[in-house]
């Protein structure tokens, strides 16, 4: 008698498959469930810096609005759309648009006054100069 290994997500896995490949063929029409903008952002730390790295393609410079309060970041913004051609017939459109706001807690405290921000071919970079914690000396206490 052969045995055969019994794997029950197989053949789902393989029905999720055909599902997806449906609904990748059918027109969306503009109908995207998640229709927003939202760009993505990497935060990196130096030991004196912080650097912000977010993907902005399509954003016009005189659109975006970066402020820093209270150690948090703010970054906004708008997408705009492009004016619709009556003779394009559209078989699939999945670009967004619209405006974002994305805010962020910095790890570290910044210094407001020492911020560099620059925004080229879609890429911003926002480097934000670290305070200097206050380092105290080790003090022996005495027992009494």
């Amino acid at each position: 008698m052969t045995l055969i290994k019994f794997e029950p997500l197989k053949e789902f896995e393989s029905f999720q498959n055909q599902i997806k490949k449906y609904f990748d063929d059918f027109p969306s029409f503009g109908l995207n469930v998640d229709n927003s903008f939202s760009p993505r952002i990497d935060i990196s730390e130096k030991e004196d810096t912080l650097l912000v790295e977010a993907e902005i393609p399509g954003v016009k410079k005189e659109d975006l609005k970066i402020t820093l309060q209270d150690n948090i970041l703010t970054i906004k913004g708008e997408k705009k759309k492009e004016e619709e051609s009556k003779d394009k017939n559209y078989y699939r459109c999945e670009r967004t648009y619209g405006s974002f706001s994305r805010s962020f807690t910095l790890p570290a405290e910044v210094n407001t006054d020492k911020v560099d921000a620059k925004f080229n071919d879609g890429m911003l970079n926002i480097v934000l100069k670290k305070i200097e914690s206050k380092k105290t000396k080790e003090k022996l206490i005495e027992l009494k």
